[in-house]
């Protein structure tokens, strides 16, 4: 028999830092250098030492992977979509690990009805526009950032990353001769716009922090350097760059957490100066759609600023968001659309011809309402948007895809966490629902054997906090259940129901799954999320930690049965919390986790840092924030205590959360844990934020993962 592998004891070296008078040692800086083969070595030692740990759920894992593998239609496609003059849509075929993009023509110009698919089966005139798997072959990781077709149909604009760090490599394809272009632009930030002659394409780079700061114009096929026509100084401001609905406008979106401003420049005169809608206010948030309203052209606005006129004028800012509209060639001539509500979170307008489509949240729940134009005489108000509506109560309603801005349907998208993903299309006019797909799930699925419910758990300052939790019908409510408990609660993302594949294998052995929708999500509203980001950030574990004694309180589970489970900045969620209350759970899992949030918030030279001060505050220059973040920090705040099991998972070449923070927080837990739970730190050594690439690695390793969870949730003992 092998012998037995301890996981690697990191060296400490003393490191000193001192901010606002107070001195911290950290004796695991050094693991931040990626370039040193004793880093390296570290993290390898590490891997083994969970090869070791999670050998003997081999079988387990094996067994999860098959049952995923064997409930997806690998060979697949996609319903098509409309775009000038063809039809697009994705195939994947069994045994390749990414999609391939195809198009056909369209039969004729009023021909809105997508053609009936068979997976596998050609359609009459179909190309191949590209080939992921061909574009991957040979490299260990694969990523693509723009996939972006000229509104004539004629030309590619691509970018594909083989490394992970988010740093793509644009290139232009002739789509009518196949010819590759000798134009290749490195080191550009995801995304790529055409202009409307398809003679330039806008794209953007970013600075030494890895912020998209710059725009430019590149003129196909030319040798002439690249010409820059935006940049943003101000290093808290990311910089976007898109189109209109109706491709009538070029939009440059620049934004930082809660500042935004909106450029615009018409699609046909690309080398023209893009001009700002509403300018820059701090704390104001806005951005722009065309519409045709009327009989004359507006930007509707989404913003979160002062109503122009209605029923809030004088001042109150629309804090869920309102809608106003402005003349494309009087920008301060500004009119209410929609009125602010309390409680209704406007996320969106999109713009169509004959419809306008509102997004917005109530309830904690995405919806999504109409207004026909072709009904209104004159400019919609409120009442004039009609909400589509469902059976299901815990529902996911949001656009599809909806590429021609005159289409005369509206795809939508619907799904819950038991009902497979629906792509419909809708007649506005007579409210006719035509369901084009509903997600294949192969092994007789039933979504009847399933269920989800609502709960509500009190906070200790008396907050009202959702949870949403999905079982089988059959769960035996007598006992405590196996139960993993979900949660991420920064930058108002919302968990949003949701069906997923993998998930079954949990809930068909007895498991829970609890969703936390915990303060500093969005799920609520804006204020939501304002009371847990900064100097309230802390709402947002106190939050997840009444959750989850609420959960054992009303006897779903118990701490032997509960894992909690959270990733990026879910994964500083969950981290704060194992610290705060290790005694409720049996195991944590952290994905890519932000635990070393003040070392990192703390450096303007790491990616993404400044920009994250309007999320977590600025310790740099502020003592109280400092204070404040080092008190809940995960890394700062191990200690000697009944640590539960831990599993950790990063990858090396992450640029969002570098992978330094989780080693540096597993070799303190390791350090420092007094209960003989292992705790293990898994490493893609060939990965950026999102891990693994391809479908086939990324069942493996969700199966890893689920392993794990079943095993500590106590599934595996039920």
């Amino acid at each position: 028999m092998a012998d037995r592998v301890s996981p690697p004891v990191a060296k400490k070296v003393p490191t000193e830092r001192v901010h606002h008078g107070d001195v911290v040692v950290d004796e695991y800086e050094w693991l931040r250098d990626k370039d040193d083969p004793e880093v390296i070595a570290y993290l390898e030692g590490q891997n083994a030492f969970v090869e070791q740990e999670t050998a003997h759920l081999a079988q387990l894992r094996s067994d999860i992977f098959g049952e995923i593998k064997s409930r997806v239609q690998e060979t697949d496609m996609s319903v098509p979509t409309r775009s000038g003059r063809y039809w697009y849509y994705t195939r994947t075929t069994e045994g390749l690990a990414y999609a391939v993009r195809c198009r056909c023509p369209i039969s004729a110009d009023d021909d809105w009805t997508p053609p009936e698919v068979t997976p596998g089966v050609e359609l009459p005139g179909e190309q191949v526009f590209f080939d992921a798997n061909a574009e991957a072959e040979g490299h260990d990781f694969f990523g693509l950032g723009a996939m972006s077709v000229s509104h004539d149909g004629d030309w590619l604009a691509y970018s594909t990353d083989v490394k992970g760090d988010e740093r793509y490599t644009l290139r232009i394809k002739n789509l009518v001769t196949g010819e590759l272009l000798s134009d290749v632009i490195e080191g550009v930030s995801a995304g790529a716009v055409w202009s409307l002659d398809a003679r330039y394409v806008f794209y953007s780079t970013v600075d030494d922090a890895w912020r998209p700061d710059t725009v430019w114009r590149h003129e196909v096929g030319s040798a002439e350097p690249d010409v820059k026509v935006f940049h943003e100084p101000d290093e808290r401001y990311w910089v976007g760059m898109g189109t209109t609905q109706s491709d009538e406008y070029l939009v440059i979106g620049v934004g930082s957490k809660v500042t935004s401003e909106a450029l615009v420049l018409r699609a046909d005169d690309p080398t023209g100066e893009f001009v700002s809608v509403a300018g820059r206010t701090e704390g104001v948030e806005y951005s722009v759609e065309h519409a045709r309203i009327d009989g004359r052209d507006w930007f509707v606005m989404v913003h979160n600023g002062e109503q122009a006129g209605g029923e809030r004028a004088g001042g109150e800012k629309a804090v869920d968001f309102a809608v106003d509209i402005v003349p494309v060639d009087d920008f301060g001539a500004r009119r209410e659309l929609i009125a602010h509500r309390p409680g209704r979170r406007v996320e969106d307008v999109d713009c169509f011809r004959d419809y306008l489509v509102l997004s917005y949240r109530a309830d904690a729940l995405p919806r999504i309402a109409i207004a026909d134009l072709r009904r209104i005489d004159g400019v919609p108000v409120s009442d004039d948007f009609v909400e589509v509506t469902f059976d299901q109560e815990l529902r996911s309603a949001g656009l599809g895809a909806n590429a021609e801005w005159d289409t005369p349907k509206l795809r939508i998208g619907y799904g819950s966490f038991v009902d497979p993903s629906e792509v419909i299309d809708l007649d506005v006019a007579t409210g006719e629902r035509t369901l084009l797909r509903r997600q294949p799930v192969l092994g007789g699925y039933d979504p009847e054997q399933y269920t989800a419910v609502r709960e509500w758990a009190v906070a200790a300052d008396g907050t009202r906090v959702p949870v949403s939790l999905v079982f089988r019908r059959d769960l035996d409510r007598s006992t405590p259940a196996p139960m993993l408990l979900y949660g991420y609660g920064s930058y108002e993302t919302c968990l949003d129901p949701g069906f997923s594949v993998a998930r079954l294998s949990m809930l068909d052995r007895g498991v829970v799954m609890a969703f936390a929708h915990i303060r500093g999500g969005g799920e609520m509203g804006r204020m939501w999320y304002e009371n847990g980001r900064t100097l309230t950030k802390k709402n947002t574990f106190t939050d997840f930690v009444d959750v989850a004694r609420h959960l054992i309180d009303t006897g779903w589970t118990s701490p032997e049965h509960l894992v909690a489970e959270g990733g990026s900045a879910g994964g500083l969620l969950v981290g704060a919390v194992v610290n705060l209350a290790p005694e409720l759970f049996n195991g944590i899992l952290a994905a890519v986790p932000f635990v070393d949030a003040l070392t990192s918030i703390l450096d303007p030279s790491l990616p993404l840092t400044v920009i994250e001060w309007d999320e977590w505050g600025d310790p740099l220059h502020d003592p109280e924030v400092y204070a404040y973040m080092k008190s809940y920090s995960p890394y700062e705040n191990v200690r000697p205590r009944a640590y539960p099991a831990i599993l950790a998972e990063n990858s090396l070449h992450d640029t969002r959360v570098l992978f330094v923070e989780a080693a540096k927080w597993v070799a303190r837990l390791q350090e420092n844990t007094t209960s003989g739970n292992p705790v293990l730190l898994k490493t893609e050594m060939s990965a950026g934020h999102g891990g693994v690439s391809g479908r086939y690695k990324q069942w493996e390793e969700t199966a890893f993962e689920l392993a794990w969870i079943l095993q500590q949730s106590g599934a595996l003992t039920n």
